[in-house]
């Protein structure tokens, strides 16, 4: 079993930063991929960016691309999202989630191959 714990959210005006951490506990975080998703008010929960534990490759959806960075240490069982030129668009509650081994090309933005979820945190954007 893995526990995951983001934290890091908050309110931000648009063009601004925030960056995201998942804590992980339980078993070996180093062998788990690892993604972010969002949900938003009236919106479906949508994949953000994942990581992959064999290669830290990463892949992210084309909105946050060149803005939003995952990143990981393993060290600390510690995976991150920084999150820069924040757009009101950004706002909604993010959730980390992982699994554990690697991710294809047809996993990394499917929700149904994570089996563990964090509890979320709020990211607020203003105008």
């Amino acid at each position: 079993q893995v526990q995951l714990v983001e934290s890091g959210g908050g309110l931000v005006q648009a063009g601004g930063s925030l960056r995201l951490s998942c804590a992980a506990s339980g078993r070996i975080f180093g062998t788990y991929s690892t993604g972010w998703f969002r949900l938003a008010p009236g919106k479906e929960r949508e994949f953000v960016a994942a990581i992959r534990w064999t290669d830290s490759i990463s892949f992210y959806r084309e909105s946050v691309k060149g803005r939003f960075t995952i990143s990981r240490d393993n060290a600390k069982n510690t995976v991150f999202l920084q999150m820069d030129s924040l757009l009101p668009d950004d706002a909604a509650v993010y959730y980390c989630a992982a699994r554990p081994g690697s991710l294809t090309s047809r996993e990394y933005a499917n929700a149904k191959v994570y089996p563990y979820w964090g509890q979320g945190t709020q990211v607020t954007v203003s105008p």
